[in-house]
């Protein structure tokens, strides 16, 4: 089963908007590490972040991302140990084990090392069309992406555009199965 690690970028970006169980969309075990979870300080983020964490009993831990913080830290070239640290730990400790791994972020930095690393990425808008691909309606998904936009995502009018193909393709996917 994919282990999918989660960054702070998504959990404040759906948090903000009380939509965390989007996440609950995804086949394989969620993971918020405390570090992760302390980088997210925006209420109502913060709160939804910890009631997401208790009612859906989401792991907080794993092994293989302990053993591997000094080479993320090398990697990523950071001092101290943060949440983009053990998420390229988890990277890194996964792919050596030959196992699946995603990560979910919109920080740019962590996505393109983790996708060069060989892990899965995708983002808040990605979790969005996930839904979408699931079952939830498209016009519920537009909704989600102006709710994201105008709580703190701030998506480009291109950004947005594409936001939208993808719920468009999802839904046809959807529908056509």
């Amino acid at each position: 089963m994919t282990r999918i690690f989660l960054d702070a970028t998504t959990l404040i970006s759906l948090g903000s908007i009380g939509e965390l169980d989007l996440l609950t969309n995804f086949s394989g075990s969620l993971v918020v590490f405390p570090v992760v979870q302390d980088e997210v300080t925006t209420e109502p983020a913060r709160t939804n972040l910890t009631r997401f964490i208790v009612q859906h009993d989401i792991e907080t831990t794993d092994g293989l991302a302990a053993d591997h913080i000094a080479q993320a830290r090398s990697v990523l070239g950071e001092p101290t140990e943060n949440g983009d640290v053990y998420l390229i730990a988890a990277v890194l400790g996964y792919t050596a084990a030959d196992q699946p791994v995603a990560i979910v972020s919109d920080d740019r930095r962590v996505r393109t090392t983790a996708q060069g690393l060989g892990g899965t990425v995708t983002g808040t808008i990605g979790v969005i069309v996930r839904a979408v691909d699931e079952g939830l309606p498209p016009e519920e998904g537009y909704t989600l992406v102006d709710r994201i936009d105008s709580r703190g995502l701030h998506l480009t009018g291109s950004l947005r555009e594409k936001a939208y193909s993808l719920i468009d393709e999802a839904a046809d996917t959807a529908s056509s199965e």
